[in-house]
């Protein structure tokens, strides 16, 4: 299955899936989807993207920095609290920053491959 590379460049911009320039979310440091698009009207109340992106994440930051942290431990011998604090820090700050993109990446897959119940 290719690669949709415009579905991640609106996921990674947060804006509608239908138009393209309408932004996905409420103003300021918040999860929360508008009601409607401010552009094209779409309906944003219609998605279920539940839990799905937290679980992504889950998955995949465990995958990089579960085995980079093992590596650095082997090499540097850092103590357990400099640990903590370095791989705690780095994977707030990666979920933080990536959690409202791939919501809105997987908000447009499913507005991609379910049109019709937007509509």
């Amino acid at each position: 299955m290719p690669v949709n590379h415009e579905l991640i460049k609106t996921g990674w911009a947060c804006k509608c899936p239908k138009c393209k320039t309408g932004n996905l979310y409420q103003p300021g440091f918040t999860m929360n989807l508008r009601e409607k698009c401010e552009e094209c009207g779409l309906d944003l109340t219609r998605n279920d993207s539940a839990d799905g992106p937290a679980v992504f994440l889950i998955f995949i930051l465990g995958f990089l920095l579960v085995p980079i942290a093992l590596i650095v431990d082997a090499l540097y011998g850092w103590p357990l609290w400099l640990h903590a604090l370095i791989w705690g820090a780095l994977a707030i700050a990666l979920t933080v920053g990536s959690l409202r993109p791939l919501k809105a990446y997987i908000i447009a897959l499913q507005y991609k491959h379910r049109r019709a119940d937007w509509e």
